[in-house]
């Protein structure tokens, strides 16, 4: 009988190109023009050769064998990263998520990832909204999402809940419609089986994934609602004092 790992794939040059997008599919692929690859459940054991795909803004990795990552650390223009449902027990320094600035989106559920430490290593990733941890050894741990919540200051949203002040700022007792894990902090961000359209659809869709978890932020978030109040009586309090020296 077979052992599981016989039937493992590396990945190929041939096969990221076929199942990878250009801006312009009118044109030639090379590796170095994909901006979209696709290549969930798969059976791959590696990331071999994506890191010659500089341009690479959403790589989904989903569903396969994957154990490491550090080939991707060229990828630097990627905003949507998919690894859920791998093999991934330890996740790249500070040094590799540091390149990445424009990272938006990482779902890393459904891994053996377990120590707290490699958590700790994203917050270098300066523009990291929306992560899920779930179904890992770490999501089991006492205090979890206290520690996430509080390691990676840009984050917004993690595993099913958008980040409420009430787990930034300790020891502030809200209303009810405020609370962590209230149901209108509820948002299912997670990626579903998809065949992507075109790059501009796929970017589209991250976008509006984004925009979600804002848009619940800008309701439901005391701080936010605060500002946005002073500033809006700044901003009243300036145009009056304009219209008053025009006159």
């Amino acid at each position: 009988m077979k052992k599981l790992t016989d039937y493992l794939v590396p990945t190929s040059k041939n096969m990221i190109l076929e199942c990878g997008q250009t801006i312009d599919q009118s044109l030639g692929k090379e590796l170095e023009d994909l901006v979209i690859v696709q290549l969930n459940g798969l059976y791959l054991k590696n990331v071999e050769h994506l890191q010659y795909c500089f341009s690479l803004k959403i790589c989904i990795l989903s569903n396969n064998f994957i154990t490491n990552i550090d080939s991707l650390v060229c990828c630097r223009h990627l905003v949507e990263l998919d690894l859920h449902g791998n093999q991934i027990q330890h996740l790249p320094g500070p040094v590799f998520w540091e390149g990445m600035k424009e990272l938006n989106l990482l779902y890393l559920h459904d891994n053996g990832i377990g120590k707290l430490d490699d958590v700790h290593a994203l917050s270098c990733c300066p523009n990291l909204i929306g992560l899920t941890l779930f179904d890992t050894p770490l999501s089991l741990k006492i205090a979890y999402r206290h520690s996430v919540v509080n390691c990676i200051a840009s984050l917004k949203a993690l595993d099913y809940y958008v980040i409420s002040d009430e787990e930034i700022v300790e020891g502030w007792k809200l209303p009810e419609k405020y609370k962590s894990f209230c149901h209108c902090l509820f948002l299912d961000f997670c990626p579903v089986a998809r065949k992507e359209g075109n790059a501009e659809e796929a970017l589209s869709r991250v976008k509006d994934v984004i925009s979600k978890i804002n848009r619940v932020l800008a309701h439901h978030s005391p701080i936010i609602i605060v500002q946005r109040w002073i500033r809006g009586y700044l901003t009243r309090k300036r145009l009056g004092t304009d219209l008053r020296v025009g006159v």
